[in-house]
C-alpha cells in the first residue's frame, strides 16, 4: 500500500485582470503558499510524495521570482518529495521553464520532475507512470502512449497524466484526447491502480471504477469552477484503492445574481455581502437585474463602492446585467432646483422615459441628483 497527495493546475504565476495590484500580489502569494499547505497535509498524513499532474507553471515564461520562491516552498518539507509533470501550460520544449537555468540551479532534492515518458520507480514495489507534454498540441493520446506494454507483476502503478478525457470533451476531433477506455482497460487488467490527471480545475471522479480522477486546482481560479480548491488524498495498491478529498484553498469566486425593486432588496444584497468571510480573499461576480430609482441606486452605488474596498475584487456580471434606473416623483422633489438645472432635469426625464436604451439620459439623471442631494 502506497499513500500520497494527488494535485494539478497550480498555475503559479497567473494573473487575473480583475484584480488590483495588491489584490494580485496577494493571490499570487497565496499559490505559492498553498504549496506549503500541500507538503505540511502530505507529512502529517504520513504520505510518501506528492504528484502534480501538469500546469505545475502558469507558462513557461513566468517571472523568476515565481520559479524561486515555488521551489522554496517545496524545500520546506524535505522529507516530502514532489514529482512535476510538464502540462500545456508548461510542456518540455525548448522554452521549459523546467530547463532554464534558474530552476536546474535553485531545484532541491525533493522535486523530480517526470520529464521522461514511462515507468519511474519510486518505492519498493511503486512505480509512476509519466506522460509528459512535450509541445503544446500533442498529436496522439500520450497516457495510452506511456502505457504499452505495461506488465501485471504486482507493482503497484500511478499514472500521471495531464489533458482532457473524451468521456469529458466536446472536441471530438483532438487527437490528445485521453480515451477512458482504454484507461480502464489497464485498471481491469491491473497494470495501473490510480489514475492521477490535470487540466480539469474541479475536483472530479471520471469512469466507473474510482480510480481515474482529476484532483481539481488547490486554489480556485474562475467562477465557473465547480469544486476547486482540494487535494486528493490516495492510499494505492494492487488489490484496493481509496480516494479523499483534502480542502487547502484559501481563495473563492462568488457569483450572485440579485433581483432589485427597491430598498429592501438593496437591503438584502448588503446582507449577503456582509456575510461573505474573508472578504480580502473573495472575488465577487453580481449580476443585477429590476428596476430602481434614482435614490436607492444611488443608495445601491454607495454600498457597492464600500464593499469594493473590503472584497479582492467586486464585479458587475455584463452578461446578466440588466438594471433600469427610473426616477420616480419623490426623487427631485425636495431638490432646490432652479433655473437652468430645472429644465435640463425636465429635459432628462423625458428623454430617460420615451425610451429603454438611454443609458445616458438616466447617468445624467443620477449625477443631477447626486450632486443636489450633496448641495443641500
Amino acid at each position: 500500500m502506497v499513500r500520497f497527495l494527488h494535485s494539478a493546475d497550480w498555475q503559479l504565476g497567473m494573473t487575473r485582470h480583475f484584480l488590483g495590484a495588491e489584490a494580485q500580489s496577494r493571490f499570487t502569494a497565496a499559490r505559492i503558499e498553498a504549496i506549503r499547505t500541500i507538503g505540511s497535509l502530505a507529512r502529517a498524513e504520513d504520505c510518501s510524495f506528492v504528484v502534480v499532474s501538469g500546469d505545475v507553471f502558469e507558462t513557461n515564461h513566468v517571472e523568476r521570482q515565481v520559479v524561486v520562491r515555488s521551489l522554496e516552498a517545496m524545500s520546506a518539507t524535505p522529507s516530502v518529495t514532489f514529482y512535476l509533470l510538464p502540462g500545456n501550460h508548461d510542456p518540455l520544449d525548448a522554452s521549459s521553464v523546467f530547463r532554464s537555468s534558474t530552476f536546474r540551479d535553485r531545484r532541491p532534492a525533493n522535486v523530480v520532475v517526470l520529464d521522461q515518458p514511462g515507468r519511474l520507480a519510486v518505492a519498493a514495489g511503486v512505480e509512476l507512470v509519466a506522460a509528459p507534454w512535450s509541445s503544446k498540441r500533442p498529436l496522439q493520446d500520450l497516457i495510452s502512449a506511456a502505457c504499452v506494454d505495461l506488465p501485471v507483476d504486482g507493482t503497484t502503478r500511478i499514472l500521471v497524466g495531464h489533458g482532457a478525457v473524451d468521456r469529458l470533451s466536446p472536441d471530438r476531433h483532438n487527437p490528445a484526447l485521453i480515451g477512458l477506455a482504454e484507461l480502464e482497460a489497464h485498471l481491469d487488467s491491473g497494470q495501473v491502480h490510480y489514475v492521477a490527471l490535470g487540466d480539469r480545475h474541479s475536483t472530479t471522479e471520471v469512469g466507473r471504477t474510482g480510480k481515474v480522477w482529476y484532483s481539481g486546482t488547490p486554489e480556485p481560479t474562475d467562477y465557473t469552477e465547480v469544486d476547486p480548491g482540494n487535494v486528493l488524498l490516495v492510499e494505492a495498491s494492487v488489490d484496493r484503492t481509496t480516494v479523499e478529498s483534502r480542502r487547502v484553498a484559501g481563495w473563492r469566486f462568488v457569483r450572485r445574481q440579485f433581483d432589485l425593486a427597491g430598498p429592501a432588496d438593496c437591503d438584502r444584497l448588503e446582507a449577503f455581502m456582509d456575510s461573505l468571510p474573508d472578504k480580502d480573499r473573495t472575488i465577487v461576480k453580481l449580476a443585477l437585474i429590476g428596476q430602481l430609482s434614482l435614490a436607492d441606486k444611488a443608495h445601491l452605488d454607495r454600498l457597492l463602492a464600500g464593499h469594493a474596498d473590503l472584497f479582492a475584487a467586486l464585479e458587475t456580471w455584463d452578461l446578466r446585467q440588466d438594471l433600469v434606473v427610473l426616477p420616480d416623483d419623490t426623487d427631485f422633489s425636495e431638490l432646490l432646483l432652479f433655473g437652468f438645472a430645472r429644465e435640463a432635469l425636465i429635459d432628462l426625464r423625458e428623454l430617460a422615459a420615451g425610451g429603454g436604451d438611454d443609458v445616458s439620459a438616466r447617468d445624467a439623471l443620477g449625477l443631477l441628483y447626486r450632486l443636489g442631494t450633496v448641495s443641500k
